[in-house]
């Protein structure tokens, strides 16, 4: 399935727990420097884009493009791997939480870095010492993360793809984002539908994986192993959970 075909599937209730988290975007925002001109790759719904400048949005998926609010910068129907503008278009391209989804990410970012000056992605270091180690949910309730990150580019491959820099991105224990991570310290959050049909992982793993997965954390949240097996969570104010900005 698509990036396009997964969103049009899923993506109808989007807004509803996925919106800008402030100190994320402003590592972001950051990163974009002075850049006035700026091209939002796989844009979604408008999450992250810097106000203040001069924004095209590229967007596949029609039902995520719907989502986006009056007033928006224009969207695109185009993918990340054949963007429909000339070289070094734009003052800087970025992209967040969504290189995870192109079928050739190394292709987009080799594109993104074509049309613009500086590149700014967001992404995941999916490595065994990374995401897949150091996040309780797919250690612990959903170990088939493991086959859907196998034989993609490493976060180091797609950094050399560029000529990136790799920047560490902390996530405050009250995000605002509800991406899959960002209920690190608020697990009974997972519990929830809602939460749950706003990432995308949940539908990639499968109604049976994640049926699995809800009644094992329900059951560890009622019985407290949760908390014994996580009680170095608790006074944390913000975790790296292999969370990466590629900047260059």
């Amino acid at each position: 399935m698509s990036s396009a075909q997964l969103y049009d599937t899923i993506g109808a209730t989007y807004t509803v727990t996925r919106r800008t988290e402030p100190r994320i975007a402003a590592q972001v925002w950051a990163a974009l420097g002075d850049a006035r001109t700026v091209l939002n790759v796989g844009a979604g719904t408008g999450s992250y884009e810097p106000p203040g400048r001069d924004v095209t949005a590229v967007e596949p998926s029609a039902v995520m493009r719907a989502q986006r609010p009056a007033g928006a910068p224009p969207c695109v129907d185009a993918t990340a791997d054949s963007l429909p503008f000339e070289d070094q278009s734009f003052d800087a391209a970025m992209a967040i939480a969504t290189i995870h989804h192109w079928p050739d990410p190394i292709a987009g970012l080799r594109e993104m870095r074509r049309v613009a000056r500086r590149v700014v992605v967001f992404t995941h270091d999916t490595t065994a010492a990374g995401w897949l180690s150091k996040f309780w949910l797919t250690r612990d309730y959903l170990p088939e993360f493991a086959d859907l990150v196998a034989g993609r580019p490493t976060v180091g491959e797609l950094a050399g793809a560029i000529g990136a820099r790799i920047e560490p991105v902390l996530i405050p224990w009250d995000c605002a984002d509800g991406f899959f991570e960002a209920y690190w310290r608020r697990p009974e959050a997972y519990l929830d539908e809602n939460v749950r049909r706003g990432i995308s992982g949940w539908a990639r793993v499968g109604p049976e994986a994640e049926q699995r997965a809800v009644r094992s954390l329900r059951a560890d949240l009622a019985s407290g192993r949760w908390t014994e097996r996580n009680n170095d969570l608790a006074n944390l104010d913000a975790a790296e959970l292999g969370l990466r900005l590629l900047i260059a």
